[in-house]
């Protein structure tokens, strides 16, 4: 399988008597999409700034592309990519010229920057490149920002809450072009999110943090499969106790989570449960508007790892 792009072995990071990232360990391949999941506040973006050397650990330690993070944290910055959810652009630059820096500050001549701007041409805006950043949407800053972590072609990309406040066009642009830097370049990215449908979509292998702990990891499909269960969502407009009640007494159903008037009940065999489940809500006299079943989401992989359900903040 080749040298790992990241490992670490009991990575911290604490801030005073605060833990912000409590000994993690990671092992991210050479080629793949590791997805970084969690809610805002959970240490995703302490732990990216670790790993790209923006600030040095606390404990543990870690190589990124076989240099080790304090020692050697010049040789990693030459060959990553990096763009922060936070990342502030002057306003008074153009796009261009934002591009043409970023390309010096790594050693390419002017001829080479014009030339790897043309090769990102689908990602930037052309038409908007020679206006000041300034007059750029959210969509638009954040597709030049990441084309500048593209310029010196990066072994690997470290992708922080990249559509983050995005509209669903250009988060669905981000997307795109994310699968085709991995596909067409073999680019190896790192990406934290906290969209459950943007970890199943891109990443090959999901990592779980929840207050600074690594929690989980593993593919996302097999995360899932792990719960075992589907789940029957009820919506019920009155006598949630009592069918919540109803539920814990049926035989077939292994847990109920009850929230705003929403049962999410699961079991292991949906299609074989949902009948019984129906009748004894129907017995128990609640009041149901409605009645689904799914298979189980990262939301749920989450939950059954930490109790806890991601909150999306944007």
């Amino acid at each position: 399988m080749g040298e790992p792009a990241i490992t670490t072995s009991g990575l911290r990071r604490t801030y005073d008597d605060v833990v912000a990232v409590d000994s993690v360990d990671l092992a991210v391949q050479r080629g793949e999409i590791y997805g970084f999941l969690g809610p805002n506040g959970a240490g995703k973006s302490t732990v990216v700034k670790m790993l790209t050397t923006l600030i040095r650990p606390t404990g543990g330690t870690g190589e990124v592309l076989g240099h080790e993070l304090v020692s050697e944290a010049s040789e990693i910055r030459l060959r990553i990519g990096v763009a922060l959810q936070d990342a502030s652009l002057d306003q008074k630059q153009t796009g261009r010229e934002l591009l043409r820096l970023q390309a010096r500050l790594y050693g390419l001549t002017k001829k080479e920057a014009d030339q790897r701007i043309e090769e990102l041409a689908s990602l930037i805006e052309m038409d908007a490149i020679d206006r000041w950043i300034g007059t750029y949407s959210g969509g638009m800053e954040r597709r030049l920002d990441l084309a500048a972590s593209l310029m010196h072609n990066p072994e690997l990309l470290f992708l922080d809450e990249p559509t983050t406040g995005l509209d669903p066009t250009s988060r669905s642009f981000v997307w795109d072009e994310v699968k085709r830097l991995n596909a067409e370049l073999g680019t190896t990215i790192f990406l934290t999110t906290q969209y459950l449908e943007e970890a199943d979509t891109l990443a090959d292998r999901v990592g779980i943090i929840s207050d600074g702990l690594l929690a989980g990891e593993g593919r996302p499909e097999d995360l899932k499969r792990q719960v075992g269960s589907d789940i029957i969502v009820v919506r019920v407009t009155s006598d949630v106790d009592t069918a919540v009640a109803a539920m814990e007494a049926l035989p077939s159903v292994d847990s109920v989570e009850a929230a705003d008037g929403e049962l999410l009940i699961s079991v292991l065999d949906g299609s074989v449960a949902v009948s019984p489940v129906a009748v004894a809500l129907d017995g128990c006299g609640a009041s149901v508007s409605e009645l689904t079943m799914r298979s189980p989401t990262l939301d749920d992989v989450f939950f059954e790892l930490t109790g806890a359900r991601i909150e999306v903040e944007e």
